[in-house]
């Protein structure tokens, strides 16, 4: 596979109608000095035109993942990603570490895994709009993160492998996780790590639950395992071990309809007369974390 070839491919799509605004738009920002904080908001403070920041920011809606503050612009957005990576941030070191994020939307969590000091930080996601989303913050920010337009199909065949992969909130997002996994196992170096979210459902057995048309109003979701079910996923795509590292359950402070993203939400797609399930009548997005490790070979 010619990875090349396929970003030059994919750099069209940045000129597609809906994207090349938007594109002329982040072109159209002075280079300014900035300053960056990096906590549970990634926070730019800079002397810059405020209005004008406030309107690219708005044309680049809807903002899933955050938040961010932008020279005074506080973007809201519909997912506090602070959350997770609060709860994941005692699980994990980057120091000199070379590292990936599998559908890194926006970067959130790259910019925020910079205070660790990785050797490198790399982000794959085949969005046109959240790489110009991610463009405007780096304008500010100025790192050294590469974002790749490229899916978990091309992380096997990357130039460089990782010493660290963070895969957050996909598995449930293809119809065959464990050719996912194998994916994700062969884009780690030896010894390499992988920390693992996805959707989870109670249940002692080794068993999934397969959404009929959709879960939680979510139509491409495929398969919502037990912790058993998951755990012979990785252990058949190769890795040797498998450690939970936490769980917990997605509620309306965490995800929720803002100004920056104002479609239907968590509260949607919940059953209104019962929190504990979805509009389907299934259970409740409820998620697990997990740490996976590659043998050395």
């Amino acid at each position: 596979m010619n990875l090349n070839d396929i970003r030059k491919e994919r750099e069209k799509w940045m000129r597609w109608k809906n994207i090349l605004p938007l594109r002329q738009a982040l072109e159209s920002l002075e280079d300014v000095s900035a300053k960056l904080e990096l906590c549970d908001v990634v926070k730019i403070i800079s002397e810059c035109e405020k209005e004008k920041i406030y309107e690219i920011a708005k044309l680049l809606m809807p903002w899933r993942k955050g938040p961010f503050e932008v020279c005074g612009t506080f973007i809201d957005a519909e997912w506090k990603s602070n959350i997770k990576y609060n709860l994941l941030r005692p699980h994990f070191d980057l120091k000199d570490k070379r590292v990936a994020d599998i559908g890194c939307n926006n970067g959130y969590y790259l910019f925020r895994m910079q205070e660790d000091k990785p050797k490198s930080l790399v982000g794959f996601d085949p969005s046109p709009l959240y790489k110009t989303q991610f463009d405007f913050i780096n304008h500010f920010v100025k790192s050294k993160i590469v974002y790749e337009l490229l899916g978990v199909e091309h992380l096997e065949f990357y130039e460089e492998k990782f010493d660290t992969i963070f895969c957050l909130g996909v598995l449930y997002h293809r119809s065959d996780p464990v050719a996912m996994l194998k994916s994700l196992y062969k884009g780690l170096d030896k010894q390499g790590e992988l920390i693992l979210d996805t959707f989870y459902i109670e249940g002692g057995g080794e068993m999934c639950l397969c959404p009929a048309s959709s879960y939680s109003k979510i139509p491409n979701i495929y398969f919502v395992p037990t912790v058993g079910a998951l755990k012979n996923w990785c252990l058949r795509a190769g890795f040797s071990s498998f450690e939970v590292l936490e769980k917990s359950v997605t509620d309306s402070n965490e995800q929720r309809k803002t100004e920056w993203m104002q479609g239907q939400s968590l509260e949607n797609f919940l059953d209104p007369k019962d929190n504990a399930k979805t509009v389907e009548g299934y259970p409740a997005p409820a998620r697990i974390y997990v740490r996976l490790k590659k043998e050395k070979k």
